[in-house]
């Protein structure tokens, strides 16, 4: 086993192996491992004492911020409230001042009581309590030796943890799912108790001694599960369900929240009553022994247990399931399932989970009903893709502020508190999500982030914050007046243009105010103004943004003034003359008649997408570090190559400005896929790119359409799709299905429409 060790967060302390009900499907006294017979029934004073120090010691040479200890059993509330006060005082003290302790009990609820609640309390100790729904579910298991029925007791539990004073201290409730109970009525015994969570539990089994199904049924536990879902779904998904949660986290591109799903690492360690350091509780149902580790809190550390071969193969992630579960597209979101129900006696735990079917079953059908509620709406309207792409603009923006606000950077502030007064207007709000909305506001917020603590990188953010809220309030013609910094005698205002204010290497402050059609800028401490009169046209001092393109097709903003246009990997040209940007405008609608004659779908939803070109001194189009709507665009070429530079520019930024506002796949590189043009093997993240640019492409110029067909199989089988990811290669599947019938000329027009209002918010002439 090669890599880091991984440290314990989360510790089962058992401190009684005893229980007062006799569950006939719990697997510490009816499943394989019967060690619990040689065990004594309370923990000693010392095994407690040296599980303390043990904790303390691992926080520390880990720097852990914190720790979680649960409570556990055989029936832990057997061990008194004398014994549990000991135990919370310890592990609390030996963890003061080093880490964070997080105590939780769990509990059959049978001998809780407010003297208990009352010291969980003082400990804030989480109390989890196991129940398997209403009364006929609960008693096919949980019941007394003798017969009786604990339903009423667990019941009262239940009822004492929603009393005020303990509400606190709920953890919620956990059902171990037996089929043959009606899944309705269990998931609804469980919510009308109003606990903060539930979580379902698979029954442990392994493959030589395989689950109870009755009907011979191979997803009959998928079908339970889905059951519930969908009342869970249709009573709105108020109550949280971890079990449902994980996999809709995995599928869209989160973390497993359980143990029993996922590639996450094993981070857990088991202390039994005598001492024993044990890996996860639920091995007992594979064989004899299988959790020992032969290392006890007297003499081992953490560390040894960490580095036991055992652990060690539940840390792998992906190389730690079987060869078929690493081939398979689920099993990101379910890890292979729990590594004892993989256990076969003939070649150990090298197997798939003995509830394959239905876990990959469950996985499907959620991803399935989770798409109609967790999916982007960026993913498939072209506008909404637009509005989160301004969504993120502000988040990002908020979060330079809490960086930057607390440090008393001047105009900063400033220009904060004249943002805050622009927006108290419609026109001034408005104006403020135009500027912010360019595609190259997210150039200049990117490159914030990555040094807000460096002085000079926040006068540089601080400088475009000012000229940005100078653009918004001349675009609504504010009155407010707003000082913005200017160098090389030039001030730039995002979305208008550039005005020279001064000698070539001049820089200093102006304060920039709206006058009439246009606006008044005058060098700080200085009389006199500059006047500009129209900010679409060309003017003494001015040089505004220009639009590009005529004859039937859209109009760009020619955007080569922006001095954060230069994000492209390739270095942009300067200015152009007018008689170059008219020749520009020309081949632009040439090539774009190509576009709308060969596949005029995409010309339609490209003309609205990109609304801003910045021509690039030399080189293939690119899509840089930006927002969505922006291209940089060689100059050179033919009007076919031209078509095919604008054609995949629209594909690759379209495509860059999904992944920046939802997650499409996860674990990129943990599996390596081939290309079936070149047979290259490439991380999933490539692949997808590669193939949506090629889908577009290709229909324009069909020359390996067979390989686009192979590509999209290949990503619909692979396992870091995510819920979006997922909806993104449907709509490339349709746009090939759909390419012998385009888009309607009704259909480009509206759309073209709609480009047209877009530039008119960027840039002038």
């Amino acid at each position: 086993m090669t890599g880091p060790l991984v440290p314990f967060r989360e510790v089962v302390l058992k401190v009684h192996s005893r229980c007062d009900l006799a569950c006939d499907h719990c697997y510490i006294y009816e499943h394989a491992d019967q060690s619990w017979r040689t065990r004594p029934k309370s923990i000693s004073d010392e095994a407690i004492s040296w599980t303390a120090r043990r904790l303390a010691e691992h926080a520390s040479e880990h720097a852990l911020d914190s720790m979680s200890v649960i409570l556990h059993g055989g029936e832990p509330l057997l061990a008194g409230p004398a014994r549990l006060r000991r135990v919370c005082e310890e592990l609390t003290s030996a963890l003061d001042g080093t880490a964070e302790l997080d105590l939780r009990i769990h509990t059959n609820g049978v001998q809780l009581s407010p003297r208990y609640l009352d010291l969980f309390a003082e400990f804030d100790v989480k109390v989890g309590i196991s129940l398997d729904g209403d009364r006929a579910a609960n008693d096919r298991h949980r019941l007394f030796a003798d017969g009786r029925t604990s339903h009423p007791l667990v019941l009262r539990a239940v009822e004492l943890l929603r009393q005020d004073r303990y509400r606190h201290l709920d953890l919620g409730l956990l059902c171990t799912i037996d089929i043959r109970n009606d899944p309705v009525a269990v998931f609804d015994a469980l919510a009308e108790l109003e606990p903060p969570r539930v979580d379902f539990l698979l029954p442990h089994a392994t493959w030589d001694e395989p689950p109870l199904r009755p009907d011979g049924s191979p997803t009959a536990y998928a079908d339970w599960l889905l059951a519930v879902f969908d009342r869970w779904t249709e009573q709105g998904q108020k109550l949280p369900v971890r079990l449902f949660s994980s996999v809709v986290s995995t599928l869209s591109g989160g973390p497993s929240l359980t143990e029993s799903l996922g590639l996450a690492p094993t981070d857990l360690v088991v202390i039994e009553t005598d001492g024993q350091m044990e890996q996860v509780d639920s091995l007992k149902s594979a064989y004899e022994g299988a959790a020992a580790t032969g290392f006890d809190v007297f003499s081992h550390s953490f560390d040894d247990v960490a580095a036991h071969p055992g652990v060690r193969a539940r840390q792998l992630g992906l190389a730690g399931v079987s060869e078929e579960c690493r081939a398979c597209p689920v099993v990101r979101s379910c890890g292979g399932g729990l590594y004892t129900h993989r256990y076969r006696s003939s070649n150990g735990f090298d197997n798939p989970s003995v509830y394959c079917t239905d876990l990959a079953a469950l996985v499907r059908a959620v991803e399935e009903r989770a798409a109609a509620f967790m999916g982007s709406p960026a993913v498939t309207e072209p506008a909404e893709l637009v509005t989160a792409g301004q969504d993120l603009n502000r988040t990002l923006l908020a979060a330079l502020h809490t960086r930057l606000g607390p440090r008393g950077h001047a105009l900063w502030d400033e220009v904060w508190g004249l943002a805050a007064e622009a927006e108290s207007t419609e026109q001034g709000a408005c104006a403020l999500d135009e500027v912010l909305g360019h595609p190259y506001a997210r150039t200049w917020l990117l490159a914030a982030q990555k040094a807000p603590d460096d002085r000079d990188h926040a006068d540089l953010a601080a400088g475009r914050l000012a000229a940005s809220v100078a653009a918004a309030a001349i675009r609504a013609r504010l009155e407010l007046t707003v000082p913005v910094r200017f160098d090389n005698g030039r001030l730039f205002l995002p979305t208008l243009g550039e005005v020279r204010i001064g000698d070539p290497e001049e820089q200093g402050r102006a304060l920039v105010r709206a006058a009439g059609e246009g606006f008044l800028v005058r060098k700080e401490g200085s009389a006199g103004a500059t006047s500009v009169t129209d900010t679409t046209t060309d003017g003494p001092g001015w040089a505004p943004l220009r639009r590009v393109g005529s004859g039937g097709g859209p109009r760009f903003v020619l955007d080569d003034l922006d001095p954060y246009r230069a994000c492209f990997d390739a270095p942009v040209a300067s200015r152009l003359t007018p008689r170059q940007a008219e020749a520009w405008g020309v081949r632009l609608d040439a090539a774009w008649e190509l576009l709308r004659e060969r596949v005029p779908g995409q010309a339609a939803e490209a003309a609205r997408a990109m609304v801003v070109l910045t021509p690039l001194a030399a080189g293939p189009t690119r899509a840089g570090e930006h927002g969505y709507g922006a291209l940089g665009l060689g100059v050179d070429g033919g009007d076919e190559e031209l078509a095919l530079a604008l054609l995949r520019g629209f594909r690759r930024t379209k495509l860059r400005a999904l992944v920046g506002v939802t997650d499409l796949f996860a674990a990129d590189g943990e599996w390596e896929h081939r290309t079936p043009w070149n047979q290259e093997s490439v991380p999933f993240s490539q692949l997808l790119g590669e193939t949506y640019e090629r889908v577009g492409t290709e229909l324009f110029r069909p020359e390996g359409l067979e390989s686009v067909r192979k590509a999209l199989r290949a990503i619909e089988s692979a396992p870091e799709l995510t819920i979006d990811g997922t909806r993104v290669l449907a709509g490339l599947q349709k746009e090939l299905a759909d390419c012998a019938h385009g888009t309607s000329e009704e259909g480009s027009r509206r759309i073209l429409s709609g480009h047209q209002e877009v530039v008119a918010g960027y840039g002038g002439g």
